[in-house]
């Protein structure tokens, strides 16, 4: 099977995650998307960043009716800072019957070479890249031609916006998954940060 992993801090995960690993199962460029909880990125801040399984426990709430989705928390158990390509190589151990993919955001590819072992991950994995605000394709394309970007629709949100709007109460119910804006609000999520 081909699997794309789709690696983040969901910090909360949003329905422009969803729509853009939906785009790749429609667009038959992958048969899976298994979304992997990061539990510390080593290129962001680190200080709005909730519990793991919380973020995990919210994921799984977001893709529970999409049957070709996957929640996993193999980063949970490795060293931290967890690198994608240590990652890569021990799905690829633990399920060999699958062909491993990359997805990431054009903003991540324009800093693909501070990435732990870059130039191997590149050659040994498929790197699909989706459109982020200000970060060019062509730009992209220009530094790393084997990588694939792939047309999907802009979702101009983010993460860190929707921690934004709700610390000031303004609504985000249109870019979270009901059951996920429901987990925030019971377990006083992001509402008291600055």
């Amino acid at each position: 099977m081909n699997i794309a992993l789709y690696f983040g801090s969901f910090n909360p995960v949003h329905l422009g995650h969803v729509k853009l690993a939906e785009y790749l199962i429609e667009n038959s460029a992958v048969d899976e998307v298994w979304f992997i909880v990061s539990p510390c990125n080593p290129l962001k801040d680190q200080k709005e960043l909730i519990d793991e399984y919380l973020r995990l426990d919210m994921l799984m709430l977001a893709i529970k009716e999409q049957p070709k989705f996957k929640a996993s928390d193999v980063e949970f158990t490795m060293p931290i800072p967890s690198y994608t390509i240590d990652t890569l190589y021990k799905l690829k151990t633990n399920f060999p019957q699958h062909h491993f993919s990359l997805m990431i955001g054009s903003d991540n590819a324009l800093v693909f070479h501070k990435w732990k072992k870059y130039k191997q991950l590149l050659k040994h994995f498929e790197v699909f890249v989706y459109p982020r605000t200000g970060y060019y394709f062509s730009e992209v394309a220009a530094k790393y031609p084997q990588m694939k970007l792939t047309d999907t629709p802009l979702y101009d949100i983010s993460s860190t916006q929707i921690r934004a709007d709700l610390a000031q109460k303004k609504d985000v119910n249109h870019w979270l998954h009901p059951d996920v804006f429901q987990f925030i609000i019971e377990n006083n999520l992001y509402q008291n940060q600055q």
